[in-house]
């Protein structure tokens, strides 16, 4: 390829359109193959499931049950569906649940959760007893419960809400630092600011455990999608034979090879025991 260059009356060289193309070429030839590699590495780890990741144990579990419960009518129905068929899919969930669902961080979770709601338990006396002394010092400092932070860290603690006990407990800690010596005259001591400072340290420390094991769990769906997505296609032709074979004949039985039916369930009993683990703790007003 001839390329042309010019110049204009400052003797700058200009690039004329023979150029121009044989760079946007260049560039071209670069961009193609590095577009089809990125193009090809995404759909490999491609996730063929919609759910959440700690959804879709569950959701593979329901799916081998009602299998192996209907595997006489599967097998009636074809062939491919054999005993070392339906061995095969249970093997592969359990593989599954062992990678999505590690022993170790469902006990470290517990832990935390358990820990959570001993720690918030301990801080509604402090806290009422702050509230004491802030209204002993209105006079002087004429700052109301709500505006020092109290009031919001109260309502988290009774609502379990821990994202909103550590932002609010840190806000009422800093006004503690600010106003600290007319509260004293009042009756605060060093060690209820030493308790209520170690109860944010380990509430904060809990939190972060808990985003670090998220993040973990995170990296093993990525590092092992396509274990995840054989599973999932597996569940999925199951349950599409399942309709075909319960359609018409048993809407029970239809229910159970309906994804949309099996995430719904799932979701429901998700925050059943949602609610039943969250505990309302009393506060006093």
């Amino acid at each position: 390829m001839i390329i042309v260059v010019q110049l204009n009356t400052n003797g700058v060289k200009l690039c004329n359109y023979s150029q121009w193309n044989a760079v946007f070429l260049s560039q071209l030839f670069i961009f193609i193959p590095n577009y089809f590699k990125s193009t090809k590495m995404k759909s490999v780890n491609q996730r063929l499931f919609h759910c959440k990741d700690e959804e879709l144990p569950v959701v593979l579990k329901a799916v081998a049950f009602v299998f192996r419960r209907d595997l006489v009518d599967f097998s009636a129905f074809s062939p491919t569906f054999t005993e070392a068929y339906a061995t095969d899919f249970e093997t592969r969930v359990t593989t599954v649940c062992d990678l999505l669902e590690p022993q170790s961080e469902t006990l470290a979770k517990s832990i935390i959760t358990e820990r959570y709601i001993n720690t918030m338990t301990g801080l509604i006396q402090p806290i009422n007893r702050v509230t004491g002394y802030l209204n002993l010092a209105k006079k002087n400092l004429n700052i109301t419960p709500t505006a020092f932070g109290l009031t919001a860290l109260r309502q988290s603690i009774r609502f379990g809400n821990v994202e909103g006990v550590i932002d609010n407990l840190h806000v009422v800690l800093e006004n503690i630092r600010t106003y600290k010596t007319p509260l004293a005259e009042k009756g605060l001591t060093d060690e209820q600011i030493v308790f209520l400072t170690a109860a944010f340290s380990t509430m904060a420390a809990d939190k972060q455990q808990q985003i670090e094991i998220t993040s973990h769990r995170r990296a093993i769906v990525q590092d092992n999608v396509l274990l995840l997505n054989e599973a999932y296609r597996q569940a999925a032709e199951i349950s599409s034979i399942g309709k075909i074979l319960y359609k018409s004949t048993n809407p029970a039985k239809l229910a159970d090879y309906t994804f949309t039916r099996i995430l719904k369930n799932v979701k429901q009993t998700g925050r059943k025991s949602s609610a039943d683990g969250n505990t309302t703790l009393p506060t006093e007003k």
